[in-house]
This record gives C-alpha cells, sequence and structure tokens, in this order.
C-alpha cells in the first residue's frame, strides 16, 4: 500500500504522530484483506470479518509531511483462526525504512461475535500468500518485548 504522509498527521515535533503510524499500517491491513477477499462486501454478506488483538509498533526513522510511504505485509503465521503478520513502512523515494508493525488478527464472526474459522476460499488466499511471498526470514523485530537492558529501578523482579 502506498501513501503520503498527511498535513494533520504532523506532532509538535515537527514529524509524524505515533497515532498516524497506526493508522496507516491499519489502511495497510485493510488493503491485504482485499488481496484475502474480506472485503466490505463479503464482509457484509457473509457477517464475518477480523479483530485485531494485539499490535507493536517500532519506529526506525522519522518521516516527515508529505513524504511518500510504501507498507509491505509478510505473513509469518496463520491456523484456522488467527493470522500473525508483520508489516514494514518504508520511505517510498529514499527507501529506509521508518517503521514496522506487528500483528495478531483473528477471524471474527460478527452474528454471534465470537471467533470463527476462516472460510475456504479465504483460508486459500491466505495460504496462496504466504506461499508465493518468497522465503523472508523472520523480522529481528517480530515478537520482541520491552525492556530496559540495565535498569536503576524496575517492578519486575526477574529484571537484570
Amino acid at each position: 500500500m502506498r501513501g503520503h504522509v498527511l498535513p494533520e498527521w504532523i506532532d509538535l515535533n515537527d514529524h509524524m504522530n505515533v497515532a498516524y503510524y497506526l493508522l496507516a499500517f491499519d489502511q495497510a491491513v485493510d488493503s491485504l484483506w482485499q488481496d484475502f477477499g474480506l472485503t466490505e462486501e463479503y464482509i457484509r454478506a457473509h457477517n464475518s470479518s477480523t479483530i485485531a488483538v494485539e499490535s507493536h509498533v517500532t519506529w526506525q526513522r522519522e518521516v516527515v509531511e508529505g513524504d511518500p510511504y510504501i507498507v509491505t505485509s509478510q505473513v509469518l503465521a496463520y491456523d484456522d483462526k488467527r493470522i500473525h503478520q508483520f508489516q514494514r513502512m518504508y520511505h517510498a523515494d529514499q527507501g529506509f525504512l521508518a517503521a514496522t508493525c506487528e500483528w495478531m488478527n483473528l477471524h471474527f464472526d460478527t452474528a454471534i461475535r465470537r471467533v470463527a474459522p476462516w472460510p475456504d476460499e479465504i483460508r486459500a488466499r491466505i495460504a496462496d500468500f504466504a506461499d508465493n511471498q518468497g522465503q523472508q526470514p523472520w523480522p529481528v523485530e517480530a515478537g520482541q518485548r520491552m525492556r530496559v537492558k540495565q535498569p536503576i529501578f524496575s517492578l519486575n523482579p526477574d529484571a537484570s
């Protein structure tokens, strides 16, 4: 998915505010869902959609007003009800990595408000995407936990 950093996305530090990174990544998820057949029409007709249950954003380098960006998506894993995906936001002209976002999404039956298995045709499209994304390595940023390496203070008794 491609976009540009909009003027209203700029904060007091003169760069893209953290909230709008998540918005851009979420819009890229919507684009990926289109590839899987999870269109607005499909969602309405089948009473099924997805819900995000976890995400983790890392910021690598700032982008500013007007900067063009591209978001790529990588499927890390999926099962009958879940998909674990990873996105990278690059500056579209300069090519640097600006941010990453890791997601866990669940397939959701909107009629009963419960997690439900992927329909066969959607799961087949996810499988096709995963099979055709190439042999990309596991992203360094994926699955990481936040921590202060040598804390002066920590509530965690196991902190080193």
